[in-house]
């Protein structure tokens, strides 16, 4: 019977400390809270001096922790006494049927066996083999310890430590961070004009401007250092209520148009060449969707809105109000060939992108391929079956040329790929770091740096000359460094993350939570930040941006803009609870995807949202300069329809969430 079909152990023994097995976790684990940070340490060999007892106990831990390490992978047998007739009874006549009885195993008698020295010598094995399991070698003390690539972690001798959670995080305030933010190459730097030490503020750089003190270059610089203070406020301008759960949402290029993406399979496009005084301008359908809306990409004249659902299906849809026909089908599965088995292929669209010259669509998907498709022939021109898992992610490497192409998947791996050395069908290198599935990639579009988010609640900067070749990728067991966290249903435990050994990424960013869906980061834009932020939605419902160096910059706090903004449904189940013990008839607030406005102080936030997440909003976030609302018209926080239109009942639910419930939103 081996580890993975252990014996059926029941209540019968009364020992707090037995091993209990759990089909879900293929180890071994302690019903008590242990320290998994604990290295293998032999038990001491015959003629050593013993400690007193209470040495014996924590040499006892020590051993147990690592030992479940090393016997993770291995077979455990329990054996059966075989039935004899010459068995004795015990007088009872129940010899025979106790001959069958199993053997139940406690943890003090299998500490008791691996304190026998050398006894890890004797389990050393390679489970190369073994998808999800680490390659795990054993070193003599005066071996070479030197690791190396493709031995899953690195060789541990008898006593060498190994980081774990929180206190291997990388540090913050990054050095490489700090050097990208000194170089300009992300945001300008104030430059010291005189001797005197003050905290330069928004309006003291406003009052420089205005005396025009400084050459030409001086006041360049301060026009970029203006715009990098105006993070938008948490209150929200406006609040775009959906009937159902909002996916994603993104403004074009030149910051005119506005879409987002809903779970009732239509795509609402605004007019945003006002970023203060959105219009509605029409909606799409996907027809025939499954689940959702996955993704969205606007062409880069504005004129076509290609979006995705898990299907091989993208639909692609003009954005002139005025043409109100039927969206294009475009199927990726047409690879151009017959298909001699006489059948269609069918996969799902996680992620599409608009090339730069808008004549191919990139996709990723989940039969763990990229797809580019060419409109003009109507055809996939390419397919990648370069990823082990989905792939929920791709985009360009940059606007000028369609060649680089970026893919993130959930086997934890970003791969680029140059489609003009693809003959053999290899990539051109390899990112790695993250340690469970990529949520999303986005490019910096200058052909060198891209941005993922991941389920290991981190996001990572990469820069493409730091990319990792090929042939040393593919001698790293990837599987050997991600526990395949399920994000959907369970709260990321950061006590036992690990760093990647061959994490080649440059900056890391933690705090938001990439949980529950497919949550996206991104750069900020050039004109209205001067590229100087990284920013996420998460599932906290909020947005977080981060400085170059991993240092929080702000916050935009969804949850609270959003709170009781619509009435409650009565007849919505409310028994439920998410896994940090929300309850689910609760508010609740998760931010799937944000954009920041090309030119201006603003972001627009899409989220799930409303009484457990069952529903959808896109809030609209401004600076502000610190205040909580204003005098304008409209006033801060206008609560709306998906046409934009007002209603008096939002309102008066601030007071009353509950009060009433109606089916009042127009469904377009």
């Amino acid at each position: 019977m081996s580890a993975s079909q252990p014996p059926d152990i029941t209540n019968e023994t009364e020992d707090p400390r037995t091993i209990v097995y759990d089909p879900a976790d293929p180890f071994w684990h302690d019903t008590e809270e242990d320290d998994d940070d604990m290295e293998y340490m032999p038990a001491p060999e015959d003629g050593e001096d013993e400690e007193d007892e209470e040495d014996e106990d924590e040499d006892e831990e020590l051993n147990f922790h690592d030992a479940a390490e090393i016997l993770g992978g291995a077979d455990i047998e329990v054996e059966f006494a075989e039935e004899d007739e010459d068995a004795e009874g015990d007088g009872n006549g129940t010899g025979s049927a106790n001959a069958q009885r199993p053997v139940y195993i406690t943890r003090d008698q299998i500490m008791q066996l691996l304190g026998h020295a050398g006894l890890g010598r004797i389990f050393a094995y390679d489970t190369s083999s073994r998808p999800g399991r680490r390659r795990r070698t054993v070193v003599d003390d005066d071996e070479d310890e030197e690791s190396e690539v493709g031995t899953g972690y690195d060789p541990v001798g008898p006593r060498r430590k190994r980081g774990r959670g929180k206190e291997a995080f990388e540090k913050v305030p990054s050095d490489t961070g700090r050097e990208l933010m000194d170089s300009g190459t992300f945001g300008s730097n104030f430059r010291p004009q005189d001797t005197l030490k003050r905290k330069k503020r928004l309006a003291y750089n406003i009052m420089r401007r205005e005396l025009g003190l400084g050459g030409d270059g001086r006041q360049k610089n301060a026009n970029r250092l203006l715009r990098q203070d105006m993070i938008p406020e948490s209150t929200a301008d406006t609040i775009i209520h959906y009937n159902k759960r909002c996916y994603s949402g993104q403004f074009s290029d030149d910051g005119n148009f506005f879409f987002s993406c809903a779970q009732d399979f239509r795509v609402r496009m605004y007019d945003t060449s006002n970023p203060y005084d959105w219009k509605y301008y029409k909606s799409v359908v996907y027809p025939y969707g499954q689940w959702t809306i996955t993704d969205a990409s606007l062409s880069p004249d504005n004129r076509f809105l290609a979006y995705s659902s898990i299907r091989s299906v993208v639909c692609l849809s003009p954005t002139d109000p005025e043409n109100e026909s039927d969206p294009n089908l475009l199927d990726f599965a047409n690879l151009g060939t017959q298909n001699t088995r006489g059948f269609h292929t069918y996969f799902g669209i996680w992620s599409i992108r608009f090339s730069g010259d808008g004549r191919e669509i990139v996709a990723g998907t989940n039969d763990n391929s990229v797809y580019v498709y060419d409109i003009e022939r109507r055809q996939s021109i390419l397919r990648i079956p370069g990823h082990e898992d989905d792939v929920n992610a791709v985009c360009f490497g940059d606007s000028q040329s369609p060649h680089i192409l970026y893919s993130g998947s959930d086997d934890s791996t970003l791969k680029v790929w140059d489609r003009r050395s693809m003959g053999d069908g290899r990539e051109a290198g390899v990112f790695l770091g993250h340690t469970e599935g990529l949520t999303y990639v986005d490019s910096k579009g200058d052909g060198r740096y891209v941005l993922s988010n991941a389920k290991d609640q981190t996001a990572k900067l990469w820069d493409l000359r730091k990319m990792m070749s090929k042939e040393k990728a593919d001698r790293v067991d990837i599987n050997a460094f991600t526990t395949r966290f399920e994000y959907r249903s369970n709260a990321y435990d950061d006590s036992m993350w690990r760093p990647h050994p061959h994490d080649c990424s440059l900056v890391t960013f933690r705090g938001h939570k990439v949980l529950k869906t497919l949550i996206r980061c991104h750069f900020s834009p050039q004109g209205s930040t001067d590229s100087k932020y990284v920013y996420s939605g998460s599932y906290d419902g909020s947005v977080y941006v981060w400085n170059m160096d991993a240092t929080l910059a702000g916050k935009i706090d969804v949850l609270k803009a959003t709170r009781n903004s619509r009435p409650r449904d009565p007849n919505m189940f409310a028994e439920t609870y998410d896994f940090y013990g929300r309850h689910g008839g609760s508010w609740m607030t998760c931010v799937r995807d944000a954009s920041w406005h090309p030119n201006a102080p603003v972001i627009a936030a899409t989220s799930w949202n409303g009484w457990g997440t069952s529903q959808g909003t896109c809030t609209v976030h401004t600076w502000n300069d610190g205040m909580e609302d204003d005098e304008a018209e409209p006033v801060v926080g206008r609560r709306v329809n998906a046409r934009l239109e007002h209603d008096e009942r939002l309102q008066r639910s601030v007071d009353r969430p509950t009060m009433f419930y109606d089916d009042w939103m127009d469904e377009d």
